[in-house]
């Protein structure tokens, strides 16, 4: 068929034919780039019922998502997704609960989907999940007009997994303020509040969890349960009774009763990593065909075969590493996952076309199978060497702009990137017109046009003669990453959420009594009804029991040693000293940093300028997606590298988390004002490390980096310090050696130190009167109160 009747509805008998009877397959082929979202796109369009999309893996699923959003351009059907729950077969980690709630609503939704698009990884396709009746029998409507008592509604929420706190900020959470009921529902994308006169609810309105401000009235709302799994008194139940019968028997010391994932579910505690014992709680479990409508059309990408392979080697392997652990005992591996041939039995029940890249094989095609005529998309890719050099970074794009005689659709990854990416082409005399969406451009004559997409691959259609130029195409392969919703502040404080997290003998602290060594779990009989109780030790054997309700009273012992960690003394008044005494010196360093920063504010510093085009392609060299926390602290720095006034910026992160790239973009805007940078590290090691890294990633620009440490030689580092004194050098990493006072720079305005916290004090004494001489930016992991 032609491209012309994949973009547009097709009326003629020429529409690529979609099967009917179950069981019936039917193969596309000659695919490439971005043509399976587009068809896919098409053929939702087409068919009276749901589409059921399986792709390889997670990574694949979430880029048909972006394509497919895109082609669909104005057009409203519904995509869904059911998301892996990012953790490993039998972990001892539970999901987070903005990806619980996504899968519970799109299981609430299905079988009552009649037009839409679900995408599912063949790994998370393999999971065994409730049977239908659950959601339908833990759903519960609330509207306006109607009588809803407190007390009750509470019970029940929490019965339903929910958690009462004092503000609600996540998915799973309700808090209760008077008449005032707040709900932040799982299945549903918005907060709501709930205002009572009496036992009616007089109005329901949508808040934001973050400004707390409530905002449209609605008249429902729906609440889906807070698990895959019931944990009320029934739920329980079936789960002891189930556990028994399963685990009776086998080698557990003590009998399953004192196996502690059993006994923290007997007592409603939701352990973590007890989503793969769901079978335990009911007669029967289903899959995500179960949910499906019998109109439903399974799409399939290539290599799910394989997929569905690797997943059932890694859950076998897993199976063996973690079985003989007797106070977990393992469900086998078909009770918690579907065997790859009953995946592909549950196939033959819809019919299914198979989509791919490749040209179809004559004794490879079903009757009904279609050939495309798509083409790879072409490399485009800059050549940021030519800028440098004066060079032309667009030689390539031009050059198929002159030969293709079609329409060209550009496609940036964000509203952002667009504006640069139109700043990049209006520099090289290309002039595309802003559409939309798609829709927009098709309906639209210009030759040139660009949009927000965030496509990983392009389009090549010739007929008719259309090319959609993805940003990835000019700028390299980005690794694209999920954006979700920032978990609170208040999550990051919890620093002891679970008994999991504790290990007997460990010392923990207690907000009212100090210092104390956790012993383990104890049941005593309060008011003739059993109650766990946190057993700790103080000095002298005194014991203190803490009402596991209590848990968010302790918190770890972060002391430079845990094995003779000082016990305090019960009543002694010993923990309100040390209390009052870090208060003085709290009080001290305060004093200290008003001092440091009233004499920067005295003075005034260096605004580094800030080259757009030069900045941009310098960050289209990192071959990821910012994280936001990233995102947000890169935007900090060069905000108050732009101001007026010394930096002094701490960027605390963990390892991994990208805290190097924050100082690379610093450097760069330096090195780019013809300010020289120096990067201080703890160790010589490090030095080689980060010399490495900064040359990798400044390779395409001409910036000088070399190192100074133990590892040159006396001749190296005489020319080395040559370099530095005359401007040659633009960069210099080093150990304290760059701290001392012989070596002399010739314009240096960025200081950057890398985990300062293993430095010693009398260099960060150095480093107190940097920061009211120089832009200071430091990395730390570890952020100790005197780095703060």
């Amino acid at each position: 068929m032609s491209e012309s009747e994949l973009l547009n509805p097709p009326v003629s008998p020429l529409a690529p034919p979609t099967p009917l009877a179950a069981g019936k397959i039917t193969r596309w082929g000659q695919l490439y780039g971005s043509s399976f979202a587009l068809v896919i796109a098409q053929i939702s369009q087409q068919h009276a019922g749901p589409l059921v999309i399986t792709t390889p893996d997670a990574s694949s699923a979430q880029r048909l998502e972006y394509g497919i959003r895109f082609y669909l351009g104005k057009n409203p059907i519904p995509i869904l997704s059911f998301p892996d729950r990012e953790t490993l077969p039998w972990d001892h980690f539970s999901p987070h609960q903005d990806i619980i709630s996504e899968r519970l609503a799109s299981l609430y939704r299905l079988p009552s989907l009649d037009k839409g698009i679900l995408i599912v990884p063949t790994p998370t396709l393999m999971h065994r999940l409730p049977p239908r009746q659950f959601l339908d029998s833990h759903a519960l409507l609330l509207e306006t007009g109607q009588t809803l008592e407190l007390e009750a509604m509470r019970l029940r929420l929490e019965s339903s997994g929910y958690n009462c706190v004092s503000t609600v900020m996540e998915h799973g959470e309700f808090a209760v303020r008077g008449s005032l009921l707040d709900l932040y529902p799982m299945g549903s994308r918005k907060a709501y509040r709930i205002e009572l006169f009496d036992d009616e609810i007089e109005s329901i309105r949508i808040f934001d969890p973050e400004t707390q401000r409530s905002s449209d009235k609605v008249s429902q709302i729906r609440l889906l349960p807070a698990r895959e799994f019931p944990l009320n008194k029934q739920g329980i139940s079936h789960f002891r009774q189930a556990f028994r019968a399963k685990f009776t028997g086998e080698s557990q010391s003590g009998g399953v009763q004192n196996c502690p994932l059993y006994r923290d579910i007997s007592n409603g505690m939701a352990t973590p990593g007890i989503e793969y014992y769901l079978p335990l709680f009911f007669e029967q479990t289903a899959s995500l065909f179960d949910y499906l409508p019998d109109n439903t059309l399974l799409l399939n990408l290539e290599n799910i075969e394989a997929a569905a392979e690797t997943f059932q080697d890694e859950i076998s392997e897993r199976y063996e590493q973690m079985r003989h652990d007797q106070e977990r005992p393992l469900l086998s591996p078909h009770e918690v996952f579907l065997p790859v041939n009953e995946v592909f039995a549950a196939f033959k029940r819809y019919p299914r076309i198979e989509l791919q890249h490749f040209k179809l094989l004559p004794e490879d095609t079903p009757s009904g199978s279609m050939q495309f005529a798509t083409a790879a998309p072409p490399e485009l890719q800059m050549d940021i060497r030519a800028n440098v050099e004066d060079g032309d970074p667009l030689s390539s794009l031009k050059t198929f702009l002159s030969r293709f005689k079609g329409r060209v659709l550009f496609a940036a990854e964000t509203s952002g990137r667009r504006e640069y990416l139109l700043e990049l082409l209006h520099g090289h005399d290309i002039f595309p017109a802003t559409v939309d969406n798609w829709t927009d451009f098709l309906v639209n004559d210009n030759p040139l046009a660009i949009t927000v997409a965030p496509l990983e691959q392009g389009l090549l259609l010739s007929n008719p003669e259309l090319a959609v130029i993805a940003e990835p195409q000019l700028f390299g392969a980005r690794v694209m990453q999920r954006r979700r919703r920032q978990k609170s502040v208040r999550d990051a404080d919890s620093i002891v959420r679970n008994l999991a997290e504790l290990t007997v003998g460990s010392p923990v602290v207690h907000e009212e009594h100090g210092v104390g060594r956790y012993l383990g779990l104890q049941t005593l009989d309060i008011a003739s009804q059993a109650t766990e109780f946190l057993t700790l030790e103080y000095a002298a054997n005194d014991k203190l029991y803490v009402p596991v309700s209590s848990l968010h009273l302790i918190s770890r012992y972060t002391g430079a040693d845990p094995e003779h960690a000082p016990l305090h003394r019960l009543g002694s008044g010993q923990w309100e000293r040390a209390r009052r005494k870090a208060s003085e010196r709290v009080r001290d360093v305060a004093a200290e940093l008003l001092d440091i920063y009233a004499r920067r504010e005295a003075r005034t510093g260096f605004s580094y300028p800030l080259d757009e085009a030069q900045y941009h392609a310098f960050v289209a060299g990192f071959p990821f997606e910012e994280t936001p926390d990233q995102q947000t602290s890169i935007d900090k720095v060069l905000d108050n590298m732009r101001s007026d006034k010394p930096m002094d910026h701490l960027v605390c992160g963990d390892v991994g988390f990208g805290k190097t790239e924050v100082a690379m973009r610093a450097a760069f805007v330096a090195v780019q004002a013809g300010r020289q940078v120096a990067v201080l590290v703890p160790t010589t090691l490090l030095t080689r490390q980060h010399m490495e890294n900064f040359r990798d990633r400044f390779a395409d620009w001409p910036v000088r980096i070399e190192s100074l440490s133990r590892f040159n030689s006396p001749k190296e580092q005489k020319q080395t310090l040559a370099e530095l004194e005359t401007g040659r050098l633009d960069i210099i990493i080093g150990t304290h050696k760059l701290l001392q006072k012989d070596i002399k720079y010739k314009n240096l305005g960025l200081v950057i130190i890398d985990e300062e916290h293993r430095f010693g004090v009398r260099q960060k004494e150095y480093f107190k009167k940097l920061r009211t001489e120089l832009d200071l930016l430091t990395l730390t992991a570890t952020p100790i109160p005197r780095t703060l």
